[in-house]
């Protein structure tokens, strides 16, 4: 006669909160010399930037389903883009639900940018860290594969 085995437990149903970061969308900085700064990258580190980003492809861990991209670009360093930030770089977060994450960051305090930009490649909003270093958060559209039509605007 076998005793009774406990019954299993059931892992918690986990609730995920929406506004989280999902990963690294794009990692942006400035150059003086942007061209010979791509050339580089691409000699050296074999991430040909052909005018609108490195691309990197990568997948959710928890969703492989799901892909996404992160650019890593190359900005000329009379790009106001990053502005008020002082700081020659700039990382863009993709994130769930923009909304939620920004209603959360303005309960918790976070300086948030007004300007809001709603682009057929995603929706775009900008906060600051402490040291007023400026970050780009996007959503991408339901339908859109990533950054590329983002950075094919790139000055």
């Amino acid at each position: 006669m076998q005793s009774p085995q406990p019954e299993k437990s059931k892992p918690p149903v986990k609730i995920e909160q929406r506004g989280r970061i999902l990963g690294i969308g794009g990692v942006f900085f400035k150059s003086a010399n942007r061209d010979q700064m791509r050339e580089w990258y691409s000699k050296h580190l074999g991430l040909a930037d052909k005018g609108a980003g490195v691309m990197l492809p990568w997948r959710e861990h928890d969703d492989p389903q799901k892909e996404h991209v992160t650019v890593l670009t190359v900005f000329p360093s009379s790009t106001n883009y990053f502005d008020p930030s002082h700081a020659p770089f700039m990382v863009n977060y993709i994130v769930d639900d923009l909304d939620a994450l920004l209603d959360r960051l303005k309960q918790e305090g976070v300086k948030i940018d007004p300007k809001r930009m709603n682009e057929s490649y995603g929706r775009f909003a900008w906060i600051y860290d402490l040291d007023g270093n400026k970050i780009e958060l996007w959503q991408r559209p339901q339908s859109a594969s990533g950054l590329l039509a983002a950075n094919s605007q790139i000055d």
